[in-house]
């Protein structure tokens, strides 16, 4: 039976590396909905290649390019455009799988839609749920939608967890911690006092995995660690106490599952996101991915360490908003995206990225998120608030 799909966020590196999964399971798999924000050239190209029935641009100038190629080429794929065409996308064409991939608090509500649908969610999009936790979790159960984490620690923490026939107590009752494994990124063995002073650039020069510029910045600050230390909590049903991060420079053990008899399952595998891309996709099956697998006689060590929160501020502070709960993630995820955009700016230091945040934090109250509108209300208060203090840094 051949599975339709939308792609949220299409044109980005999980979006092209999903394409490529598919490619390689043509027969398993038909592309539907691609939708992107303004890389018309690419999602032209995709179109070309994958010929989907719908093509959804945020952008509304850059849709008006991508339509005129498309009837050029003499394809025959409905445009749409604007945000709320995005947004609804994964819910309004008929689709049996969505990649919810579209990065950062824009993925929020797309995502939804494909969860209001009932479909099987592959979530690639850590900041959906850190912004929503309990609502999204909520959604998920009533529609009664499937979902899946894309996030290489996630899915290495899903496949090292007991089988999910079982229910969240059965599943978790021989488990005696969840170790999240983390790069360390770029800057991990950079001397404290040169860090001011990094680039761009050099924040986004991952040493192991090809990500976008938004998340490779995370990865530096490790900020994504501790969004997905939060994600984690949501996902699998687990208090904050029970996860552990561990530095793992080789990003070759993606995340392990530790049991009270001693028992340590792990995950391992090249780092290449087609493996928990393809891993999702096929669920509870296995496809190819076009991954190489692990040469154990090439791997000189595995290395393990405890994260340094003077070198990682970020990741201090996201502890700290995961224990406040309430609104504090979504207020974290919200004045990060704005520090991140400043910095890739040139706006902003390396350094000032968790100034913002620590002064975002400690400047609002912490409230109950009740509904999609609270939530999406706490963003926005959350990012002009970042804002601001951006623009005084940039003085």
């Amino acid at each position: 039976m051949v599975s339709r799909i939308c792609i949220l966020g299409a044109t980005g590196s999980i979006g092209c590396s999903t394409l490529d999964v598919v490619s390689r399971n043509a027969s398993l798999y038909t592309v539907e909905v691609l939708t992107a924000n303004t890389n018309y050239q690419k999602l032209f190209e995709q179109c070309q290649q994958f010929k989907p029935r719908v093509a959804v641009m945020a952008c509304k100038v850059a849709a008006k390019e991508l339509k005129s190629l498309i009837e050029k080429s003499g394809l025959r794929i409905i445009v749409e455009s604007g945000q709320q065409a995005v947004n609804d996308a994964a819910g309004k064409y008929d689709v049996d799988i969505v990649v919810a991939a579209i990065v950062g608090a824009a993925g929020l509500l797309p995502t939804l839609s494909g969860v209001k649908a009932n479909r099987k969610i592959l979530l690639a999009n850590k900041e959906a749920l850190v912004m929503s936790g309990d609502l999204f979790m909520s959604k998920v159960e009533y529609e009664g939608a499937t979902l899946l984490p894309v996030d290489s620690e996630h899915n290495a923490i899903f496949q090292s967890l007991p089988p999910t026939h079982k229910n969240s107590a059965e599943r978790l009752s021989g488990v005696n911690e969840i170790l999240l494994t983390g790069s360390g990124g770029p800057f991990i063995n950079e001397p404290l006092d040169n860090l001011a002073d990094k680039t761009p650039e050099q924040a986004c020069a991952h040493p192991n995995w090809e990500m976008g510029r938004k998340i490779s910045v995370d990865s530096a600050t490790m900020m994504n660690k501790g969004l997905e230390l939060i994600e984690a909590c949501f996902l699998f049903n687990v208090d904050i106490e029970k996860v552990k991060i561990v530095l793992h420079p080789q990003s070759i053990i993606h995340s392990m599952v530790s049991y009270v008899d001693g028992s340590v399952i792990a995950q391992m595998g090249n780092p290449d996101m087609r493996t928990p891309i393809a891993h999702c996709l096929a669920w509870p099956e296995r496809i190819e991915a076009g991954v190489k697998p692990l040469d154990f006689y090439s791997i000189k060590s595995l290395d393990f360490r405890p994260p340094d929160f003077e070198r990682y501020p970020c990741l201090k502070l996201a502890i700290y908003a995961a224990k406040e709960g309430l609104s504090a993630p979504c207020i974290l995820n919200a004045a990060n995206e704005i520090a991140v955009d400043a910095f890739l700016e040139k706006r902003i230091k390396f350094t000032q990225i968790a100034e913002i945040i620590e002064r975002t934090l400690s400047s609002s109250t912490f409230e109950s998120l009740q509904s999609i509108d609270q939530i999406v209300q706490a963003n926005q208060h959350a990012r002009d608030l970042a804002s601001k203090f951006v623009s005084e840094f940039s003085k």
